[in-house]
């Protein structure tokens, strides 16, 4: 740690965020402490914890917070973010989401009309969901202390079996459930003043249980790996999934779905497509041998731009990398990404 002072950066879900995380948590705390004995916790730094129950099953528990700028966007607002967020990190670790737990912080003079729009968009998902609300906290901080409203959620499920991402193997198949990026490209455009035209780019947060429950049932033996590419993008998760697993994953470009206008606007602003965050996107990792009858059966319940983009391969020498198979011949490493590239973006 070079750094004497908290950036922008360390909260972005790169690089960074890992070394500060590491820094002033995880070398302070033993191995005991990560984890309740024969759960998950932060010894896995997954999407989510879980604490193993007596009738077998785990309880999924994940918490995060939103401070997404601009709180209002084209596809949703921070309060549909917070409730897709968490319930999105309790599907990723194979469970099914039951409850949520929230607190709202908002500024002085924060517009009533505003709150009532952000709370109805999560009421709404919840309730479409089947997710109940159980509790939460509101507080208020004077004029200048906060920026607008800040809302943490807390996700809760039960899963029979978890999903843990170090559990991603040579031969698994590397599947997106559709096109990445909007959310991050929508946000970029926004907070550089860009006018965007919904029909062109709009953000892609949804929750995925619409997806991942039919998914776990029929195959849930067969995904060793998910995530949702929030923060840092498919590039983030793929290292992350590459590190913890000591094996090397192979892209090919051709294969992973961008449309055009994320492809321009992340062109246009200088940031690579693969390291902007999807809100609406499941990552998966699953067996070679039943990846074409998964992505067949993803496109059946309707997410038809879902593709096979790469493949888990042994590491012989170098260990924990990410590589790309461009679409004009060559073969690059997909970085871990770093730095301030979309401040605020959830």
């Amino acid at each position: 740690m070079n750094y004497e002072r908290i950036l922008l950066a360390h909260g972005a879900g790169v690089r960074e965020t890992s070394e500060i995380l590491q820094y002033v948590l995880l070398s302070k705390i033993s191995d005991s402490m990560k984890r309740i004995e024969g759960g998950y916790g932060i010894d896995v730094l997954d999407d989510a914890a879980t604490i193993p129950l007596p009738n077998g099953e785990h309880m999924i528990i994940t918490v995060d917070s939103y401070i997404v700028n601009p709180i209002f966007f084209l596809g949703g607002n921070i309060g549909k973010l917070a409730v897709c967020g968490s319930i999105n990190d309790v599907l990723m670790m194979g469970g099914k989401p039951l409850a949520i737990l929230d607190s709202i912080v908002v500024e002085e003079g924060f517009p009533i009309n505003d709150l009532n729009e952000i709370v109805d968009s999560m009421i709404n998902i919840a309730r479409e969901e089947g997710v109940a609300i159980i509790g939460g906290d509101f507080k208020v901080m004077p004029q200048k202390q906060l920026d607008k409203i800040v809302i943490t959620t807390v996700g809760i499920g039960m899963s029979e079996k978890p999903i843990v991402d170090l559990n991603i193997k040579p031969g698994d198949k590397i599947i997106v459930t559709g096109t990445i990026g909007e959310h991050g490209a929508s946000i970029l455009a926004l907070q550089h003043g860009i006018e965007v035209n919904s029909k062109d780019l709009c953000s892609d947060v949804q929750p995925l249980t619409r997806l991942m429950i039919p998914l776990l049932k029929r195959y849930g033996d067969y995904i060793h790996a998910a995530q949702d590419p929030t923060r840092g993008g498919l590039a983030m998760a793929l290292n992350e999934w590459a590190r913890k697993s000591g094996n090397i994953i192979v892209l090919d470009e051709s294969k992973i779905p961008i449309r055009k206008t994320v492809q321009a606007y992340a062109e246009m602003l200088g940031i690579d497509p693969l390291s902007l965050a999807s809100e609406g996107r499941a990552l998966l990792g699953v067996s070679g041998e039943v990846a074409d009858d998964i992505l067949k059966f993803i496109r059946g319940l309707g997410f038809k731009d879902a593709e096979v983009i790469g493949e888990v391969h042994r590491a012989e020498r170098y260990k924990g990398i990410v590589l790309l198979k461009t679409c004009v011949g060559s073969i690059r490493i997909v970085e871990v990404p770093s730095g301030e590239l979309v401040p605020r973006i959830c």
